[in-house]
């Protein structure tokens, strides 16, 4: 089996475990009454299974290798393998999730614009009247696909910061 072939299977394997952790976490939150499209950025559990996983990953990929050895560019390349398998299937999830449960969305728009009515006079003064109806209106509209979107974009933006810490703190290079 060949290095890369290693990496590869490594994070389809970690990354399918934690798509579908994260798809039951999602569903469990939903259940439990707390929507987690509305769970803050900074209490997203996506932040300690990205971290708990990417690190598992790399490390038995380097600890695999002959001489122990992650360069920094291996680490980025497993971590956004990871990071596509996990967002994958947490989109595949989302979109047949709300498909089955159509109030997962409808759900979702109705606290967001809660939330955006009880902090309305905040937000305008921060982005202006027009920009603040815009993203109402675009809200309004949204659905499974378009929110299983911005998930994966938001597993991206949190994957790399993740990523390059992780990448960083297991890297070892040869010896000169």
């Amino acid at each position: 089996m060949s290095i890369k072939s290693l990496l590869l299977r490594l994070a389809l394997r970690n990354g399918s475990i934690a798509g579908a952790l994260a798809l039951t976490m999602i569903i469990v939150l939903y259940v439990a009454d707390k929507h987690p499209f509305l769970v803050p950025m900074i209490a997203d559990f996506r932040i300690f299974l990205f971290g708990l996983f990417i690190f598992f990953t790399l490390k038995e990929y380097r600890d695999k290798t002959e001489g122990n050895i992650l360069y920094f560019w291996q680490g980025m390349v497993g971590a956004y393998q990871f990071i596509g398998v996990f967002s994958l299937i947490t989109a595949i999830g989302i979109i047949l999730f709300s498909w089955i449960e159509p109030n997962f969305i409808t759900q979702y728009i109705i606290l967001f614009l809660e939330q955006a009515e009880a902090g309305k006079t905040e937000v305008i003064q921060q982005m202006g009247k027009e920009n603040f109806e815009r993203n109402l209106e675009a809200i309004r509209a949204t659905n499974g696909p378009e929110r299983a979107f911005v998930y994966v974009i938001q597993n991206v933006w949190i994957g790399l910061f993740i990523s390059i810490i992780i990448s960083v703190i297991l890297r070892k290079q040869p010896k000169q």
